[in-house]
């Protein structure tokens, strides 16, 4: 039992953590590539979130969505 707990904590710290790990000693290299990196994925999760929304926005417009379906009566 106790080699699967070790296996599970080798696959997180040692394969899962990997890229954390990059960036960690990569910032005490170049602080400035490090940070560039970070706000690459800041850039990525924004268009994503816009994205997002955007679809969101195009099926509001659409009006097809089910509004009179309620769980319970008292939503009415």
């Amino acid at each position: 039992m106790k080699a699967f707990f070790e296996a599970i904590q080798y696959f997180f710290e040692e394969i899962l953590f990997a890229p954390l790990d990059f960036l960690r000693n990569l910032e005490l290299e170049n602080w400035w590539i490090a940070n560039l990196i970070s706000w690459i994925f800041i850039l990525v999760a924004i268009a994503f979130f816009a994205y997002w929304l955007g679809q969101l926005r195009k099926y509001s417009k659409k009006n097809d969505e089910r509004t009179d379906v309620v769980s319970h009566s008292f939503f009415k």
